[in-house]
């Protein structure tokens, strides 16, 4: 039995993935590079001092999440690299174990797990989900004895 269409949905959920992780490490570098310019953050808080709309407390709370901002921004953004690193290579497990018919309830599991990792309603996860879906419900033919005649 071919399951072209459970590889298809793993290959363009791979290569969204793939696209995904390279936009996320170019924002995470430019934004953390942005946000740890000296320049960029002594404006922001002159701006916020001469808010009228904020009190002294609240004005030196937010000078004290900015001091805190790069570090948080870069960890969260490094943080969610990794997790799409993870569904890219449960994904690629999950085409190579459907290649062939070679085993689809491994591939359906690994194509759930990424799909989790990726996002639980992107449409990268929505693709792997209707993959698993596919493994899991295409069964073989049976061939009967009456067939063999």
């Amino acid at each position: 039995m071919k399951r072209t269409g459970e590889m298809v949905l793993g290959v363009i959920s791979a290569i969204f993935t793939a696209i995904s992780i390279i936009a996320l490490a170019f924002l995470v570098i430019s934004g953390s590079a942005a946000v740890n310019d000296e320049a960029v953050n002594a404006e922001i808080q002159q701006q916020i001092l001469n808010d009228p709309a904020l009190t002294g407390e609240e004005a030196e709370m937010l000078a004290q999440f900015l001091e805190v901002l790069p570090g948080m921004f870069s960890a969260f953004g490094w943080g969610f690299i990794i997790v799409l690193v993870i569904s890219l290579v449960l994904n690629i497990v999950g085409i190579i174990s459907v290649t062939k018919n070679k085993k689809p309830k491994l591939a359906g599991a690994m194509f759930i797990l990424a799909g989790l990792f990726a996002g639980i309603i992107s449409i990268t996860s929505i693709l792997l989900y209707v993959a698993a879906i596919m493994c899991f419900v295409r069964k073989s033919p049976v061939q009967s004895a009456e067939q063999e005649y």
